[in-house]
């Protein structure tokens, strides 16, 4: 439709690439569009309201939506879009299901965790990466404020009960509080059990699971003193739910979360902290390279055969899941906003795994 024209005005959001998509309808009359860049975009837009109708339709309730959006019931779907009351609207921030949210990231400077970093931020988070090395949680974080998002970095070995207090303490002190644990932080050892060191077992272990015990602790003891309640998700895998050969300590340690999630999800209903575990499957990080060689020596096989026999044998369509799918997932569940989504995995591996 045109400009000002009387007419639905189709809501538009920035892509991943910077290109728009059309996601909604919203009743307006418009009588300019301005675009904006960065997180304010890129191709966020301005909207100008000329009118506004006097007679509120009826929204999904069958309630008016002008007293509906006032006191919002869960059937109220569409109320917010009904509702806006603001000469100069920006609608990415309307859309945003993070906003003003915090959110800390274990292992964030690069791979799966980097990447729900930035999709956070750009859903209105504040983010925290939290990483082994400084330097490199520094410049992931330079990034998203190059790009208009809000983020920091502190270094962080899980492993360390002192860092990762300290880590959570500056996080709560720069923004005021925490809503979001992602723990993530992992390493992987690729060998046979009876070759297995008693060293690389512990190793693991304890990056995966005290880690994600110590981030927890320090996380719920922010989240139930701010009152308000939060989302701890914690990044299992297919292998929290299936075994493979070579990978004795990390599917120990991926099955193990399933059970801490659970427990965190029970002791942390009263406050309003929920717990989830996200289980991808092969996703084509660091990590994963360099896997690929490691098991092509172990099991005498070329690295293409690694990769179309072992990693992607069991998917519907012969493709790695990606770390956008993973960070979109992560939005989901950090935005739920009731407890009926607690203490649950959700596998995202084209269907190696289904349950």
């Amino acid at each position: 439709a045109a400009l000002g024209a009387p007419a639905y005005l189709l809501k538009i959001m920035p892509h991943v690439d910077g290109s728009l998509r059309i996601c909604e309808l919203v009743r307006y009359r418009m009588t300019e569009i301005n675009l904006k860049g960065a997180w304010s975009g890129p191709g966020a837009l301005d909207l100008h309201p000329r009118t506004r109708w006097r007679r509120w339709p009826r929204c999904r309730c069958s309630r008016w939506c002008r007293p509906c959006t006032s006191s919002p019931t869960p059937r109220c779907r569409w109320a917010r879009w009904l509702s806006i009351t603001s000469a100069e609207t920006n609608l990415l921030e309307l859309t945003m299901q993070l906003k003003d949210k915090i959110a800390l990231i274990t292992g964030a400077a690069s791979g799966i965790g980097n990447e729900i970093a930035v999709e956070f931020a750009r859903e209105g988070a504040k983010v925290c990466i939290a990483d082994l090395s400084l330097e490199a949680g520094q410049a992931a974080a330079a990034k998203i404020n190059q790009a208009g998002g809000r983020a920091m970095a502190v270094a962080m070995n899980v492993t360390d009960e002192a860092q990762v207090d300290s880590g959570v303490a500056k996080t709560v002190q720069a923004w005021g509080g925490l809503d979001v644990l992602i723990s993530n932080a992992g390493i992987q050892i690729i060998s046979s059990l009876v070759e297995l060191k008693f060293a690389d077992w512990k190793r693991l272990l304890a990056v995966h699971v005290d880690g994600a015990f110590l981030t927890t602790r320090a996380a719920m003891r922010a989240m139930i003193a701010a009152k308000r309640g939060g989302s701890i998700i914690y990044m299992g895998s297919v292998h929290s739910h299936e075994a493979s050969p070579l990978k004795a300590p990390y599917v120990t340690a991926k099955h193990g979360l399933l059970g801490l999630a659970k427990v965190v999800a029970k002791e942390g209903a009263a406050a309003g902290i929920r717990s989830n575990v996200i289980c991808p499957g092969f996703v084509r990080t660091p990590l994963v390279e360099k896997q690929i060689p490691e098991q092509a020596k172990e099991l005498h096989i070329s690295e293409a055969e690694v990769v179309r026999n072992v990693m992607l044998k069991e998917t519907v369509d012969g493709e790695f899941t990606t770390t956008q799918d993973v960070a979109r997932l992560a939005v989901f569940l950090a935005a739920f906003p009731t407890n009926a989504l607690t203490g649950q995995s959700v596998v995202v591996s084209h269907g190696w795994f289904m349950q």
